[in-house]
């Protein structure tokens, strides 16, 4: 479980069923992450992650007051959480519509505690990287542009050094730091194969 400096990870929790709500706040907490809010209401979730400031949000798609896909809307346009939907749906136009709306992670119910951590893992590193690439780069295209070489310098680093997604990302993070450069700079040098990981 990835904590954050300031302590563990802090989680709202979104969702109509009263049951799954407690299996999941069961889970997280066995595995030290810090339910701050619940809700079975869309329109509560909002004011819950405005109000609470988690590092995460996990929405139902189907809820009253407001429907987890203009939720997630909300809280990815004011940049205050990621984002992690719950559906018992999988159907390809809801994962598209899901993602528009800017959720980082998506999980079809009923899910296990071994899809659910990683899934929670994989969104927070995400929206970690997007959050930091925000604070480097102000214009959109150009986010957009170190966003992709951003991509390809993990994919690189994945697939001919063996890294996981989130060690590509600490060793770019890290790099940058050390050359006091921006990540994207780095990203540029991994793919054009200037900069590469020390044999560990």
């Amino acid at each position: 479980m990835t904590a954050g400096a300031a302590g563990p990870v802090r989680v709202v929790i979104a969702e109509d069923e009263a049951i799954i709500r407690m299996d999941l706040r069961e889970i997280l907490e066995e595995e030290g992450y810090e339910v701050v809010g619940e809700t079975g209401r869309g329109d509560e979730a909002v004011e819950l992650v405005r109000s609470l400031r988690p590092d995460l949000a996990i929405l139902d798609i189907k809820m009253p007051g407001l429907d987890g896909l203009s939720a997630a809307r909300q809280i990815s346009a004011e940049r205050l959480a990621a984002v992690l939907i719950l559906t018992a749906f999988s159907q390809r136009d809801l994962v598209e519509q899901a993602r528009d709306a800017g959720a980082i992670g998506y999980l079809v119910k009923p899910f296990q505690k071994g899809d659910l951590i990683p899934a929670i893992e994989v969104a927070l590193g995400r929206y970690a990287e997007l959050r930091s690439l925000e604070a480097e780069v102000e214009d959109l295209s150009e986010r957009l542009e170190a966003r992709k070489v951003i991509d390809r310098a993990k994919g690189i680093l994945m697939d001919r050094h063996a890294l996981r997604e989130q060690d590509a990302w600490r060793f770019l993070q890290t790099e940058a730091m050390n050359r006091r450069c921006k990540v994207h700079e780095v990203a540029r040098a991994v793919v054009a194969g200037e900069v590469v990981p020390a044999p560990s």
